[in-house]
């Protein structure tokens, strides 16, 4: 629990004492979708069924990109950007905490110059 004469040493502390464990971290979604495939003569996709596959939608630079994830590092994945959003959550707090303390700092440097 942060208190009013934390340092920013101290939220640093807390900071890399809370973010230890939340590797790998990403952002984006991960979603499920249905799409036919390229051959021409598909059983499935000729009976209207799609293939499902697992893709990441993410950003870079403004612009949407999407990756295939193969089955097996789904788990790998999801576990990523379940981190990712606790490392956002985390550099919210962090911001907040952070911020008080520069505050705290400066008004006890002005105090000081003041005696």
């Amino acid at each position: 629990m942060p208190t009013n004469n934390e340092s920013s040493a101290d939220v640093e502390q807390w900071f890399w004492d809370q973010a230890t464990n939340l590797w790998p971290a990403a952002l984006g979604s991960l979603s499920l979708r249905r799409s036919p495939c390229i051959r021409e003569h598909c059983e499935a996709c000729l009976k209207g069924e799609k293939h499902p596959s697992h893709v990441l939608y993410l950003r870079m630079k403004g612009r949407r990109f999407t990756i295939y994830i193969p089955d097996e590092l789904v788990p790998e994945v999801q576990r990523s950007l379940d981190n990712g959003r606790e490392l956002q959550e985390l550099l919210y707090q962090t911001a907040m905490r952070y911020t008080k303390a520069l505050k705290h700092e400066r008004t006890a440097k002005i105090q000081t110059v003041k005696k």
